[in-house]
């Protein structure tokens, strides 16, 4: 099987000395990256430990850590001396702002979150058709090219020859660095140049979604190492299931029965997918269980994230604030957990060695920070299931491209499983669009059944 391997330590019979028990251990470890990948590897070609996915996320988790203890620590601190009353000197407003903010949250989430949606009048029919393809094409060729852009970086080499294999670029914390400087940018560029609602929340409580959307960005780069990128891009739409469950088992929330109906149809495409085989399989296109652990770590801190940034939005602010304050922080966190491993100089000189990559590393920043910023504009001016249905047609393009770029194998069985879970997605968006039309139309004693 895929994931074979013996222990020679546990199988042989009790020695007589305490020279094996002293080597066991070692030679466990040393093999656990051998494990995680399931491939068999020689001498020559074998990734040190540090290499190991599980062990650079305790170092990256290390990293942060720095940051974030002393960080907390000066918050308890300023809180305890009641700081907002006795504070004074030119450190006063960078510490209100940061600890203790300068507004109250607002009654009702609604205020301070979106801007009013334009609704689209007859007069105006021509411009709001083109402002929809304006909104789906940037989406698409967003979003598109940074799926290309992540799978080439990950997963192929750069500098081969003839003679020379060429070298792989390791570190998926770099490239979550690279992507949250440029985010940090347009966003800040983008509050400075327009209107934005007065900032209230203190700034320490972004850092909170900032942690967990590096996380989940770097689970999502790493996982790539293991598993192919159709399989990521089904296992991230069937995130609602255990939304589902989680909402079912811990708040007690109840759903509509086509919500269950669509779980299930999803769970049964995804199972068909992963489940089929075929004589042309490569390894790449083999999940394995460090790709199963990864993306289950990617769905759990992206949830946290949505999640965090919904109780934020509580406080008056725009998206493109909150996309500024998170990722202020993500550039604070990975840049110091780079400085700290000294693997910040050893991406540069990577990108010094191998030109195609840091046109590679640039595109993907890109495609992610323009890309947020259509996703802001498109459910501002669209709205929410707009903006599902073009990012869902935007999954189903992205798995086609994988496999004609990259060449991954879908068999028959697996294309169908593909179609399914597509196929339930759209029946959900339209559900929950007519279930919202009909909650506005309840009596105000009513209130509709909560939904996913």
């Amino acid at each position: 099987t895929h994931l074979e391997w013996s222990w020679p330590c546990t199988s042989s019979p009790p020695p007589a000395s305490f020279s094996l028990h002293r080597f066991c251990l070692p030679l466990v470890l040393a093999s656990l990256p051998t494990m995680a990948t399931g491939e068999e590897i020689t001498p020559a070609l074998q990734d040190s430990w540090g290499d190991f996915w599980l062990f650079r996320f305790f170092v990256n988790a290390a990293g942060y850590a720095s940051i974030v203890v002393p960080g907390f620590l000066l918050i308890q601190y300023f809180k305890r001396r009641n700081y907002l009353e006795t504070g004074r000197g030119i450190c006063f407003p960078v510490i209100r702002s940061c600890v203790f903010g300068s507004e109250v949250k607002s009654v009702h989430q609604d205020d301070g979150s979106l801007p009013p949606r334009a609704e689209p009048t007859e007069s105006s029919t021509a411009r709001q058709v083109f402002k929809l393809l304006f909104c789906a094409a940037g989406l698409q060729a967003s979003y598109l090219t940074w799926g290309v852009l992540q799978e080439r970086v990950m997963t192929r080499t750069y500098g081969a020859t003839e003679t020379d294999p060429g070298e792989k670029f390791k570190d998926s914390q770099f490239l979550v660095f690279m992507n949250r400087i440029l985010a940090f940018t347009v966003a800040g560029l983008y509050c400075a140049l327009t209107k934005q609602p007065r900032h209230g929340a203190p700034m320490y409580k972004y850092s909170f979604a900032s942690l967990s959307n590096i996380l989940s960005s770097w689970c999502q780069y790493e996982a790539l190492k293991y598993i192919s990128f159709p399989t990521q891009v089904l296992a991230k739409a069937s995130k609602v299931i255990p939304v589902m469950m989680m909402g079912k088992l811990v708040s007690r929330k109840s759903y509509e029965y086509w919500e269950y109906l669509t779980a299930a149809l999803i769970s049964v495409g995804v199972s068909m997918f992963l489940l089929s085989s075929g004589p042309n399989r490569t390894v790449s296109t083999v999940t394995t269980f460090s790709g199963i652990v990864l993306l289950a770590g990617y769905i759990i801190f992206d949830s946290f994230t949505s999640n965090w940034q919904d109780a934020l939005f509580t406080y008056k602010m725009s998206p493109v604030q909150m996309m500024f304050g998170v990722n202020v922080f993500s550039c604070l966190f990975t840049v110091g957990s780079l400085l700290e491993q000294g693997a910040l100089l050893e991406s540069l000189r990577f990108m010094a060695r191998h030109s195609e990559f840091t046109a590679h590393a640039v595109l993907l920043s890109v495609c992610s920070a323009f890309g947020q910023l259509f996703i802001f504009y498109t459910i501002n001016q669209f709205g929410a299931a707009v903006f599902t249905i073009i990012m869902t047609l935007r999954q189903a393009f992205a798995i086609l491209l994988s496999c004609l770029i990259y060449g991954h194998t879908v068999t028959v069985v697996g294309g169908l499983g593909i179609a399914v879970v597509f196929i339930a997605l759209f029946l959900r968006v339209y559900a929950r669009s007519r279930m919202k039309k009909r909650s506005k139309k309840l009596p105000p004693g009513e209130t509709p059944v909560q939904k996913v």
